[in-house]
């Protein structure tokens, strides 16, 4: 059997090693999302994770930290709110056009294999590609730019985690509703902390820097 396997890699390549290793990833997608839509579920999570997803969930908490920071620095916090506001457009672009458009992956809900299988918790299946989570790039970008910006300001540093945990219960719920693979949420995720830690670095070096 050995022998057999590395005769193979001899003859096929880097190609048939690459492909191989992306069908262990999505086979492991799969079996992942399986468990968390299909097996760690409950009644109460059949209705919270659900509710998460809306804006009326989420929305006041970014509201009320948007009026906060503008009220107790000025203009500082004018700005900072204007970052916020440019880097969410930012990570939104970056995964609904430039990685959406360009990596096209059909969503659960409307994945022929497994479709008629899963548990849909929700109203609508969008149409878009499923890779990556625009969901999880707004949060993650939104929490990586706070953390990153507001942490000296406000000094409450054990509990700086629970941006980053609020913004995975959203994400999380994506999978949990039947419309995103975890791979996707994953790849949600590093894109939004990417793009939040530069849009924060950006103002730290530049805003921050003309008003000190």
């Amino acid at each position: 059997m050995g022998w057999a396997f590395l005769f193979y890699i001899m003859v096929c390549g880097d190609d048939c090693i690459f492909a191989a290793m992306l069908e262990k990833i999505k086979d492991f997608d799969y079996k992942l999302f399986s468990k968390i839509n299909g097996e760690w579920h409950n009644s109460f999570f059949d209705v919270f994770f659900p509710f998460t997803r809306e804006t009326f969930f989420w929305a006041p908490f970014y509201f009320f930290l948007l009026l906060f920071v503008i009220i107790n620095f000025k203009k500082y916090g004018w700005l900072w709110a204007l970052f916020l506001i440019i880097n969410v457009i930012v990570s939104d672009y970056v995964s609904s056009t430039l990685i959406k458009e360009n990596f096209f992956r059909l969503r659960p809900c409307h994945d022929p294999a497994i479709a008629d299988h899963i548990r849909f918790l929700v109203k609508y299946c969008p149409v878009s590609s499923s890779f990556t989570s625009s969901h999880a790039a707004n949060h993650f970008a939104a929490a990586m730019f706070i953390f990153v910006t507001l942490k000296q300001k406000l000094r409450v540093s054990k509990w700086w985690a629970l941006i980053f945990v609020w913004a995975f219960i959203p994400s999380y719920a994506q999978i949990y509703v039947g419309v995103h693979f975890p791979a996707d949420i994953i790849g949600g995720i590093f894109a939004g902390l990417l793009s939040g830690y530069l849009l924060a670095y950006l103002f730290n070096r530049v805003v921050v820097k003309k008003l000190t």
